[in-house]
């Protein structure tokens, strides 16, 4: 517990210390040559799956990673591992930079071009600007994105598998599955399962007194343009950190291509193995990501009706409040928990075999969600402000209004949503570890 929340809380810290500064520089740098493939890279690390991050930070960090060969040549002898408290913060900050720079960049996008015209014709400097503009854009976004990523390395599980190195480097959601899958302890298991909900519970009580979301309105004005950033000194700053992030980011993927494009085809493709892997992987991502986009729609479209009720029952009431908190419910038990719940709820253990790909369907589905509402939700919202009028005067519902009214224009985000949930399904290591074992070979469930 101990470690637990330590990673967490130096992770949180690192993410902030270094997406500020990222949001801040693409910012005030806004026509520089290829910010759009930066701005594309740094989408990427979400939609990747964790176990192969895991192992492109590997060739980079590891002992015989890209880092240590160059720091060899200098006489150093193995300075940095991977293994451990650090090649968890590592991993963390690949995870959560780039999130924490989208989430400020979207915030200083939104503030009128006014302020930084202002600003210049006031001769302010970068400590002024960030006094006076961009922090209290960031005061208002930090702690929810602070939050959110406290509760997403609270709940790791895969990193904290490969990267922790051992005993000293475990979480509670690994010392859950340690517990079930080597001890097979339920009372342990369900005693740590109770430790990380209050855990979590704990800060998601604390975001729900967080303050309202920056919002400076609209304005009629110019694109906007940062005056602030055309001298040398501010250039070399934001240069040499877009520069860092893009080597931080890139370097590790690089490294996923070249070895993938250096790895024996033959020998894989030839492997049953491989081709029952890819068959079911392919087959629970596709049914999870479309089991995750229709409990999506069921809740937005369930609690617009509950909302739209003049004078609402007290149930409906209750049934808009639970569906509203759905996305906290689901990062509040996180799915090593779950899958620990499903499995002492099944009355026979050796039923896993049979409900395994079941479970992993559900758990991946639940695990996807928060992401998925946090991406339809405004859209859904936005649509509704503009077409329900207008279909209802037309007679327009069901299906009917679903293909030529909402589907065009839901589309785009649509596939958005659905490509992250089928890259968190990929990527998800916490209920196939429970649940996927090789149940056809086995006359014992995989706990024993």
């Amino acid at each position: 517990a101990r470690f637990t929340l330590f990673q967490a809380f130096l992770s949180t810290c690192l993410s902030l210390l270094g997406g500020i500064p990222v949001a801040t520089a693409l910012h005030r740098q806004s026509e520089f040559f290829g910010r759009k493939l930066i701005m594309r890279v740094m989408l990427v690390p979400m939609r990747m799956p964790t176990l192969v991050v895991a192992f492109g930070l590997i060739g980079i960090w590891g002992r015989n990673g890209f880092l240590n060969h160059g720091l060899s040549f200098f006489g150093f002898s193995e300075p940095v591992s991977i293994y451990g408290l650090t090649g968890i913060l590592i991993a963390h900050c690949f995870f959560n930079i780039p999130l924490t720079a989208q989430v400020l960049l979207q915030g200083l996008e939104k503030v009128p071009a006014e302020y930084w015209r202002v600003a210049a014709n006031l001769n302010m400097g970068p400590v002024s600007t960030f006094r006076f503009i961009e922090w209290p854009v960031f005061r208002t976004l930090i702690p929810g994105v602070a939050g959110l990523i406290f509760i997403l390395c609270a709940t790791s599980f895969t990193l904290v598998l490969v990267l922790g190195g051992g005993p000293q480097a475990t979480t509670l959601e690994v010392a859950i599955y340690q517990s079930l899958h080597f001890d097979f302890d339920p009372v342990r298991a369900v005693m740590l399962g109770f430790f990380q909900i209050a855990l979590v519970g704990c800060v998601l009580g604390l975001m729900a007194f967080l303050p309202t979301v920056y919002e400076p309105g609209s304005t009629i004005s110019a694109q906007t343009q940062r005056f602030d950033g055309r001298s040398i000194f501010s250039q070399t700053v934001d240069y040499s950190v877009i520069l860092s992030i893009t080597l931080f980011l890139g370097l590790p993927m690089i490294n996923i291509v070249i070895s993938g494009l250096t790895a024996d085809f033959a020998d894989l493709f030839s492997s049953s193995l491989f081709w029952r892997a890819l068959g079911t992987s392919a087959i629970l991502s596709v049914l999870s990501a479309l089991l995750a986009i229709c409990l999506s729609g069921v809740i937005l479209i369930s609690t617009k009706a509950l909302g739209s009720s003049l004078r609402p029952r007290l149930s409906y009431q209750v049934l808009l409040f639970g569906l509203s908190g759905t996305p906290a419910i689901v990062l509040l038990i996180p799915p090593v928990v779950l899958a620990t719940g499903w499995f002492l709820t099944l009355p026979d253990p050796t039923s896993t075999v049979i409900a395994g790909p079941i479970l992993v369907l559900i758990l991946n589905s639940l695990m996807a969600l928060p992401f998925l509402l946090r991406i339809l939700r405004p859209a859904f919202r936005t649509h509704v402000e503009r077409s329900d009028r207008l279909s209802e005067s037309l007679n327009i519902f069901g299906f009917n209004r679903f293909r030529l009214v909402d589907w065009p224009c839901l589309r785009l985000d649509i596939y958005k949503a659905l490509s992250l949930a089928m890259a968190l399904s990929l990527g998800d290591l916490g209920a196939v570890a429970l649940f996927g074992s090789d149940f056809p070979n086995q006359t014992k469930p995989p706990f024993f």
